[in-house]
């Protein structure tokens, strides 16, 4: 059953209503207050919402365009008390997809909810978690062990604790951090991200914990560490198995002593940072080989995280394609693209070895070269995709355009057992123009 949310200062909907939607398939949740509301949303994969556009504490434009920037796809049908041309308009104008007047009628509600549903087999938006550090970055997904992990994230996030998280690079493992600093108790002090393996080992110690004028040639004047800067915030410390040896027994005094020493400094500095280590190698093993401090490792390994690869989570593919197909489609000032099903069925059937970050990249690509409102496979650009000759059509010096033509539909035709509609969705054309090219193909033929 599809779930929706209807926000109403009342907290109840007439009897006759609720069987109506009931009937109608649609299972409901309640909500009074704009503030819980988006909350909800957050959190549940709603197809619609319904909300009163008399609500206390928030203003409809404002409550819509928060429900926009966590679920953008998400539509909104608005209810009003008393109607009015103006409160129509200005419902409209602030996102709504429809503008009813109470007491509505059961029956024009279910059919203004199927006017305005995103059916689940056209992909509907994916979940989104809310805000995440200082980059209006989110974590977008389905995947029932990625919304658990969230949710111990999210309990994680009250405390102090040190957190370990572990995965393959390119699964968002600096979003979760960000995402634990949004959660937290301290999320309005700063969220510091510093790369352990960009540090040159010279200048490590001083971009941590800074240094006093004169500690070295060149400095002319104190510098603050990042583990100042962070104060009394979150500082994620990245692919920290880069970390030289010698600065990882500095780190671990930091974290026992609650205190920094800068470069060339007299006294001991006190902080007070949440630290977020962040990992892509096994620690354990690098514990075995030498390459990491055994008593660090136990220390920041208080409450790890392991987030898994996008290959294990099939379910989140193409709700992030369609997330990023979004994002793209908005920074190129491009018209909205649609993935056709098998573009779908060609993202879901690869492996992602470099995993989101990957399919981010690839989707930039794929949305930059495609016109038109849909995008198909063949846009669809993988790195495992075969390449070489057998594969690519021969130039040959004085070839036309129409030869190449011939040749690439000839090829997409063999590939896909002469199935004309994919051969079409391949190539970017209506099954209309494949049919007329084929057509005028064979009576040059026969000429």
């Amino acid at each position: 059953m599809d779930t929706i949310l209807i926000i109403d200062r009342a907290g109840t909907i007439p009897k006759p209503i609720e069987a109506a939607l009931a009937d109608s398939g649609y299972q409901i949740d309640i909500c009074a207050a704009a503030r819980s509301a988006l909350h909800d949303v957050d959190w549940h994969e709603y197809r619609l919402v319904i909300a009163d556009t008399d609500l206390p504490g928030m203003d409809y434009a404002q409550l819509l365009a928060e429900i926009r920037s966590q679920t953008p796809h998400l539509p909104v049908i608005a209810t009003a008390e008393t109607g009015s041309v103006r409160g129509a308009v200005a419902a409209m104008q602030a996102g709504a997809v429809d503008y009813l007047l109470k007491p509505v009628h059961p029956e024009t509600l279910v059919l203004a909810l199927q006017r305005a549903r995103v059916p689940a087999d056209e992909g509907s938006a994916p979940v989104e978690t809310p805000k995440a550090g200082t980059r209006d970055k989110r974590i977008v997904t389905r995947d029932p062990q990625v919304r658990e992990l969230l949710q111990l994230a999210e309990n994680v996030a009250q405390s102090q604790a040190t957190v370990l998280i572990l995965g393959e690079s390119g699964t968002g493992k600096e979003l979760l951090a960000a995402y634990i600093h949004h959660h937290s108790t301290v999320s309005a002090n700063p969220f510091v991200a510093l790369n352990c393996a960009a540090l040159p080992e010279q200048l490590a110690e001083s971009e941590l914990f800074g240094h006093e004028k004169g500690a070295f040639t060149g400095a002319v004047g104190r510098k603050i560490g990042k583990f100042e800067l962070a104060g009394q915030g979150t500082i994620l410390l990245d692919e920290i198995s880069e970390m030289a040896l010698p600065l990882q027994a500095k780190l671990l005094r930091v974290l026992q002593e609650k205190e920094i020493d800068r470069v060339g400094g007299h006294q001991p500095v006190p902080v007070d940072t949440r630290v977020i280590a962040v990992s892509n190698v096994d620690l354990k093993q690098a514990v075995a080989e030498g390459k990491f401090r055994k008593d660090l490792y136990y220390r920041i390994n208080v409450i790890p995280f392991t987030l898994p690869p996008l290959r294990s989570r099939p379910d989140d593919i193409v709700p992030l394609a369609e997330h990023f197909i979004h994002k793209f489609c908005r920074e190129n000032r491009k018209p909205g693209l649609k993935l056709t099903a098998n573009a779908a069925r060609k993202l879901q059937a690869y492996r992602w070895p470099g995993n989101i970050r990957e399919l981010e990249n690839t989707m930039e690509r794929a949305v930059i070269i495609t016109n038109g409102g849909k995008l198909p496979a063949g846009q669809i650009l993988l790195e495992d995709e075969p390449v070489g000759r057998a594969n690519t059509i021969e130039l040959r010096p004085g070839m036309s355009v129409k030869e190449m033509e011939k040749e690439l539909i000839a090829r997409t035709l063999r590939k896909v057992n002469d199935n004309r509609t994919q051969a079409a969705e391949m190539l970017g054309i209506s099954i209309r123009t494949l049919r007329n090219k084929l057509k005028e193909y064979r009576q040059k033929t026969a000429a």
